[in-house]
This record gives C-alpha cells, structure tokens and sequence, in this order.
C-alpha cells in the first residue's frame, strides 16, 4: 500500500501518504494505526459514544493505562482503587476509566498490572509503537513515538471520541522541518541537553505548523530511549510532530517485543522491508532547516517559565533589559520575579529544595542508569544533600523491575532518594507528588511553566544526570565537575536486557454487552449515515466585548490549570480559566489588575492577544473549555499552538490569526471596552463605531463547519466506504499492524462490541 511517486519525500511525507484514506476539498482523512488513552483526556469521549451508540471501531488498535492522577507511593497493599486514591475526583476519573475498558472492550493495563505505567513509555516498551504508523493519544507528549520513524501526535478530546469511533482522523498537511545535528557531544551532555539546546534556539514556536525530523550523525549514534527523549520535547519546540528514521538500532529495540512483529510467521522480515525504506530521499523538500554542531552543545538547563528558557549550566541569568522585543521583555521580567532570580545570578549557585527524576521524558531505564552512574561515581558514602528530598519514580512497572533486578534502586535508596512506584508524579503535579509554594526544583520533565509542578512551584529541566547531580550537592551543578573522567558503567549496575521483562502477548477479552447498542453487533460503521450534526452551535456572526491581553506563549497550563483537568464532564471550567492569574493563591481573593476581573471584561465573548504562540504545551481540550464555558467563542493572536487551535474548531470556537499591526489596532479598541463584531459568513471584523473592518483568512473547509454547526464525526461517517477499502488494503500490505496481541479467529480482526463470557481478565 505504500504510495509511489517519482518526486522525493521527506519520512512525514511517506507515513501520512501511506495513510490517506480520503482526500477532497478541505476534507482530509488519514487512518491511525495506534491509538493511546489514559484517565485524563478520555471520559468525555467515551460519553460522546455511549450517547450517539458508537462502539469502538477497532478495539485492537486501541491500548489504555492509568498514569496521570495515580499515586506513586508504595503499592505493597494495594487491592483496589477505591480504597488506594484518597483524592475523590482523582479516584472517580481512574474509575471511569475502568468501567469504560470493560464496557468497550479495550485492552487496560491497571494499578495492578506490573505492565502499568506512563502511556509513552508502555507503547514502545510493548511493541504496541512501531515505524512507518500513527500513532495518537490525549496528551500532547505522543510526539515520542516519534522516534520510530512513525507519525506521532497529541489530540483532543474530541479527537479521542473521534478515533474511537472511526479509526481515523481528519487532518492537515503540516510543514516539513528539518533539525540536523552533526558531530560528537561532549562529555556530560545526552540527547536532553541536545533537546534543551534547539528549543533554546529555535524557541517555543519554531516548530509552529510544521513536523520536525532530526537527522544528522549526532542522531545516529544515539539509543532508542535518548531518541525518544528529543521527539517527547519537539513538541516544546511548537511542532506537531518529531520524527527519527528508522534504522537497524530501532530494528534490535523492537525485535521480540509482545507485540512487534513475529518472526515464526514471516511478518518481521515483511515488517523491517517496509520500515528501511522510511527515510527521506535525497532532494526532498523541507520548508525550514535547522543546521547545529553538536560541539556547541553543553549541559544545558532552565532558567525561566517556558522551555526556550535556556542557558548552560556554566552560564547565568540573562539579563531582560538585554530583549529588544519589549513583549518578550516583560515576559522575562515575569519568569524572573516567579522564580525568584536575579539577572546575571551564576546558575551554579542557585539552590534546589527537590530533585525530581521520572517523567514521560526521561523515565526509562537508560536514563535511570545515567543518574546512577553520577551517585555510584562518588563513592558509598555519596549522599543527597541535607535538606533536600529526591525522588525516583520509574516510567513503568517493567522499568521499575529491571531497575531493581540491577541493583539501580539500592544505589538511589542508599543516598537517600525516595523509590517510588510507576505515574507521571511531580512531572504535572495531578497527584500527590507536588512541589509547594516557591520550592525550587531540578526535574527531568518537559514543562517549567508557573503552576506546572505545583502551584507557586519553581522548576529547572534537566537531564537525569544533572538532576543526581543536584540532587547531591543541593545547588544547580555542572555534572562534569562530579564525574570527572569516569563516564565508565558502573560495577554496581548489574545491565540486563528488558526482553528478561516481557509476558507473552495474550488475547484480550471480548466486550460486555452494551444494552445501549440494542443488543446489536454493531461491528462497523453504522450502515446508514447519520446527521452530520452533534448539535454544536453555529457561528454566523458574533458581536461582543473584546478582552485585550499582551501575553506571549499563552500556555494551556496558564488557561486551566492541572487540579481542574479531573472533571469527568466538558462544562463548568469557565470559573477556572485563567485562575492563577485571577485569583490570589494565599487568599482566594480576586486580583483586580487581571483583566478577567475588570469590568466590561468580566462579559467578553472575544479575547484579542498581541502575543504569539497562544495556546501552546498540552493538549488538554479543557483550555477551550474553559474559554468557552466562560464565554469567549473567538480568540485573535499572531499565531496558535497546533493542537490548540484545532480543539478550538471541534468545540464551536473560532482561533483567527492576525498580522501584528491589525491585532495592535483591536488591542487599542478592545482597552476602551468597546464591542467588536466577528462576521464569519463575510470573514471581516467590524469595529466600534464604524471605524472600518479588517479582513480575515479562514480555512473554507473549517468556516463551512462553524456557520453550519457540523461536526467531525458525523462528517467522517459519510465516507464509510472509503474507511473500509483502506482497512481492506492495510491489511495485505501490513498483516502485523491488525489484532495484535488478540486471538485472530478466522483471520478477522475484531471491530466492534460482540457479546463475551460473564467474567474475563482484561490483558493480552
């Protein structure tokens, strides 16, 4: 099925064409091969098909896991969920999560499940991730995947409901960018230090529109967990997408895992055919090029509020006044007085109250072992600093175990770290592990932005090495100074292989049956269309006060904070938008100087940004919630974060960019609190008082959707026919892509809910 063509293709290329199932006039449909949930993004959805009577399309390609609100503490005495998670909405979200698996039939590795871990980290470590595929989840760090040379991206909710229930996803072409890293690193630096320095470069909306490839021969030489580092972070770097070819280390990574391709049947040697001609061709276009020397890359540290924050660790604070853009001025300014530092501070003579180590980013072993190395390298009488608690929370339940079968655990509980269970823990703070008002931390996550870790918490990315070595000293530390010329394995890391690790992929149940399907076998797409309609409200023409805001890279972090994503309904986050900024911390008062908090703002229906890169970190769907719920239906701004300027559209909401100059005459009407007027049937804004209109572009496609309240699900249903001839081809072309890790009965693939036996255990 692979499509051919004479002109050269980039590897995005080749994987979204390899992928088309429709294409017409502004209506493009690719088929997702892999489908990741968690607890977080997924209730809503699986409502949005209980209510419609969907079932799942394909229940093999579908994979779920708990990480986000669990616990990390010990799991000694674990029995069940209502009696581990204290916190309730917590615990009714893991809940949920549960009753859907079992309802729709999906394959769930639970808290009981030594499989269970970080949806990021369980995808690659099963095989269930594999080049030349899609591969999507509710979270926008799916970019991991990245690194075997698939096609990775974060989603809403709503495209949740949507893959769900279709398999596929209407899509964009994104740009082509391409990130070349040549040479060797330096001592001291790994692939995070690598990442850290291009988003230091490229900045938060480098990537903006586009699907990055990292090349050159520094990428090469790095393991498939370092890989899957960078690619975890492109998204950071305002991408789509990351991607690394494939090659004979990805080839080794995922040879016998429970759910690649088997040998004993000829689909492996089929599988790594395909797989080697994933690479760009010689001539290919990319639209942006990145060169770097890896030379020039040095431990590499935040400083700030935002992951282009960086500096190396030998480095110091910059200075604001030194920003000629006074936007990015006064952002600095910010990120200094919340993290509570002074331009031109040395970086290594800032001291840390935590050090974390885990994360989507760098939870896997390889990366334990890294900062191992730095404590077994000082010695037996190596000590985390006093006063400074250091935590370790392992990526997964098989990360952990092979962790412990090397003897890794000991070297970390001996210095005083803290051993925990499998979770996203301190990475996002939707659990227990949080930092306090203003704790400094050393965290090898992927966000430092205010609240991230914690409300008031200060957070400094870094590699796991650097994190030990903070965590040892208590300041921000150059590792080099500690290993010296060491960088040896250590004895006391007994190295195994994680193939030691693996259970045999086992079928997975059949669903129980759904009284709301009608007793019916609905094991496709339903035979008659339906109305392409789920109610949404349609936007001809809206006319209101407009809230005028002068802030760049806007996050998603920063619109609803983490403690409201535990909801299990879409409304009722309009009281939450923006609540850091709204509300004082210490008295729950409003802040008057918000300008949600001013009147004629407290009513507007339309947000004018003059900051670029609104909307950018994580996928959650609950921004445009709350935006929404709160009123505002039409946000202006220079630029968006992919992901969210396309959640905007699937929730009735209206994302428009604007050259600079017009954003900066709206921001001067919107100051008087005047009303402007969206005319999206005309695409033109009318301002106050007859003062003209200015024009705006807007995709016809999306328009069309908006002024007739459409929405994607009803719309992809109308191409039925076309769903199934793919799946018909995908099947000849790439066998090992269907029912894996499912009993293959008859050579048919389930798809859709059939009627199981009364009680069966939920595992492969």
């Amino acid at each position: 099925m692979p499509v051919a063509t004479s002109a050269p293709r980039t590897l995005y290329d080749k994987v979204f064409d390899d992928h088309l199932v429709y294409s017409g006039e502004g209506d493009t449909l690719i088929y997702i091969d892999r489908h990741l949930v968690h607890e977080v993004t997924s209730p809503q959805a699986f409502e949005g098909l209980r209510n419609a009577k969907r079932p799942v399309r394909r229940p093999d390609c579908t994979l779920a896991t708990v990480d986000h609100n669990i616990p990390t503490s010990s799991r000694k005495s674990f029995k069940n969920i209502d009696t581990f998670i204290a916190e309730p909405d917590s615990r009714a979200q893991v809940g949920a999560l549960e009753s859907n698996v079992k309802e729709f039939g999906l394959t769930y590795f639970g808290m009981g499940d030594r499989r269970q871990g970080i949806v990021h980290i369980i995808g690659p470590e099963q095989g269930f991730t594999l080049p030349g595929t899609t591969v999507v989840c509710g979270d926008s760090h799916t970019s991991t995947h990245g690194a075997f040379g698939a096609l990775a991206f974060g989603i809403g909710t709503s495209e949740v409901e949507h893959v769900l229930a279709t398999q596929t996803l209407p899509q964009k072409k994104s740009k082509n960018m391409r990130i070349n890293v040549e040479g060797e690193l330096p001592q001291g630096c790994n692939s995070k230090d690598i990442v850290l320095h291009i988003i230091g470069l490229i900045g938060t909306a480098g990537g903006n529109g586009a699907v990055i490839e990292f090349s050159g021969s520094t990428m090469r030489a790095l393991s498939m967990e370092a890989r899957m580092s960078i690619c975890n972070m492109s998204i950071e770097g305002g991408a789509r997408a990351g991607m690394i070819a494939p090659d004979e280390i990805t080839f080794k990574y995922l040879e016998g895992r429970p759910l690649a391709p088997r040998k004993d049947n000829g689909e492996w040697d089929r599988a790594v055919e395909y797989w080697k001609t994933l690479s760009s061709d010689p001539g290919a276009h990319y639209d942006v090029e990145v060169e770097i020397r890896a030379e020039d890359i040095a431990p590499t540290i935040t400083w700030g509020t935002s992951p282009q924050d960086t500096v190396a660790i030998t480095g110091v604070v910059p200075n604001p006044a030194d920003a000629k853009d006074p936007i990015r001025k006064a952002g600095m300014e910010r990120a200094l007085e919340y993290m509570g530092l002074q331009a031109g501070e040395v970086m290594e003579k800032v001291k840390i109250d935590k050090a974390f180590l885990g994360s989507c980013t760098n939870g896997r072993i390889e990366d334990l072992r890294s900062a191992a190395q730095v404590i077994a390298a000082r010695g037996k009488d190596a000590k985390v600093a006093e006063g400074i608690y250091a935590m370790v929370v392992p990526g997964s339940g098989l990360v952990k175990q092979q962790a412990e079968a090397e003897g890794i655990d000991v070297i970390f509980k001996k210095a005083g770290f803290d051993w925990r269970e499998a979770g996203c823990s301190m990475c996002l703070g939707m659990n227990p592990d949080q930092l306090s008002p203003q704790e400094r931390c050393a965290s090898t996550s992927n966000r430092n932005f205010e609240g991230r870790q914690g409300a008031g918490g200060r957070t400094h990315l870094m590699s796991p090495a650097m994190v030990a070595a903070a965590a040892l000293t208590g300041y921000l530390t150059d590792v080099r100074k500690l290993l010296g010329d060491d960088v040896a394995e250590h004895p006391d890391i007994k190295i195994t292989q994680a193939s030691e690790y693996f259970d045999v992929a086992k079928a997975a149940p059949n669903p129980i049956a759904q009284e709301t399907l009608e007793g019916e076998n609905n094991s496709a797409l339903p035979e008659e269309v339906e109305p392409a309609s789920a109610g949404l409200p349609k936007f001809t023409v809206l006319k209101g006060i407009a809230i005028p805001l002068s802030i760049p890279n806007v996050d998603t972090d920063m619109i609803i904070p983490k403690q409201f994503l535990k909801t299990l309904e879409r409304t009722g986050l309009g009281k939450a938008a923006f609540f850091e900024r709204r509300f004082n911390a210490k008295t729950g008062e409003e802040n008057p100087d918000f300008v949600f908090n001013q009147e004629p703002f407290r009513n507007g229906k339309i947000m004018v940004n003059t900051g670029a890169n609104f909307g950018c970190g994580s996928s959650r769907e609950h921004a445009p919630w709350a935006l929404n719920d709160f009123g505002i239906r039409c946000v202006l701004a220079p630029s968006f974060a992919d992901i969210f300027f396309s959640n905007c559209f699937k929730n009735g909401m209206l994302p428009l960019v604007l050259p600079q100059d017009q954003l900066e005459t709206l921001h001067a009407d919107a100051l008087t609190g005047q009303e402007l007027e969206i005319d999206l049937e005309n695409k033109v804004i009318n301002r106050p008082n007859g003062q003209g209109s200015i024009p705006f572009n807007v995709d016809d496609f999306r328009r069309h959707c908006l002024i007739n309240g459409l929405d994607d699900i009803g719309l992809t249903l109308q191409h039925r026919a076309e769903i199934e001839k793919f799946e018909s081809r995908r099947s000849a072309t790439w066998p090992w892509l269907d029912g894996l890790g499912y009993a293959k009965q008859g050579g048919k693939v389930p798809t859709g809910p059939v009627s199981p036996p009364k009680k069966q255990k939920m595992d492969w």
